[in-house]
């Protein structure tokens, strides 16, 4: 924190914080509560604003919050956005103790997150990936079984699909589906659209949820999660020079995890 307003009470220069990634105005958190990322106001840091990859950013007080202790700055800089993004998924999916959740496409920050997440949770959790090493990563992360997205069809069936691929799986994700069961989606890296079979739909009772990152409130407890131990995910830390190489590795689906860039400006200032 190099900086603060001089309304500012909860961070003083010096401190080790973190920043929320979504920005709600002050109204639309007392009108909308928990659900202000709802909220016309609602924006998101590298979406509809400037966002932290420059050596100094901006942000209300709000969204600044101390450092988890015992966290490398890498899993302090990874975490808040797809941490975030996949915690509120499976609170708005409603995700159960003992439930089968099936993350598709492992590789993305917020598939990882919702493997973590999951896990925590308490639910069985089954990935899919094109790749047959994110395949294996994602067993030693802790999921039950990884099956090749490109599959007609995935030996699952699940209570809770993570989905953020879009068309490229839908078809898959839909029939992975038990009855009853509730599909989240938060993406659509493979295309916009998609297409529903209506009455698949309605005789299995299904539930398509989307879901945008999360509400201050979520962000308080995913950093708690953090702070207690939860699994953060960094594939690669590269320096700020090296911005092109990293875009490089994120073009061609190489990660698993986040991407960090390091600002190397000081020990209180590195990403």
């Amino acid at each position: 924190m190099s900086a603060i307003g001089s309304r500012v009470t909860n961070v003083a220069v010096g401190d080790e914080v973190v920043i929320n990634p979504g920005v709600s105005p002050v109204d639309d958190i007392v009108t909308w509560g928990n659900n202000s990322p709802m909220a016309p106001g609602f924006r998101i840091y590298g979406e509809h604003c400037w966002g932290g990859h420059a050596t100094f950013a901006q942000a209300p007080a709000r969204n600044v919050v101390t450092r988890p202790a015992g966290r490398s700055w890498a899993e302090c800089a990874a975490y808040p956005l797809a941490y975030l993004t996949a915690y509120r998924m499976l609170k708005r999916a409603r995700l159960q103790a003992g439930e089968t959740c099936l993350v598709v496409g492992v590789g993305s920050g917020v598939s990882c997150a919702a493997v973590a997440l999951a896990r925590h949770m308490g639910a069985e959790v089954v990935a899919t990936s094109r790749s047959e090493a994110k395949r294996a990563q994602a067993i030693s992360m802790g999921a039950h079984a990884a099956y090749d997205s490109t599959a007609d069809s995935w030996p699952v069936l699940a209570d809770v699909v993570v989905e953020s691929v879009g068309p490229a799986t839908w078809n898959q994700s839909m029939r992975s589906l038990k009855p009853g069961g509730r599909l989240v989606v938060c993406g659509s890296t493979s295309g916009p659209k998609v297409e529903i079979t209506l009455p698949r739909l309605f005789f299995k009772q299904y539930e398509i949820i989307g879901s945008t990152m999360g509400s201050y409130q979520e962000f308080t407890e995913v950093t708690q999660l953090v702070a207690a131990g939860l699994p953060v995910t960094v594939d690669t830390t590269y320096d700020l020079a090296n911005y092109e190489a990293a875009l490089h590795r994120l073009e061609a689906g190489d990660q698993l995890g986040k991407i960090v860039l390091h600002h190397r400006q000081g020990a209180n200032n590195e990403h």
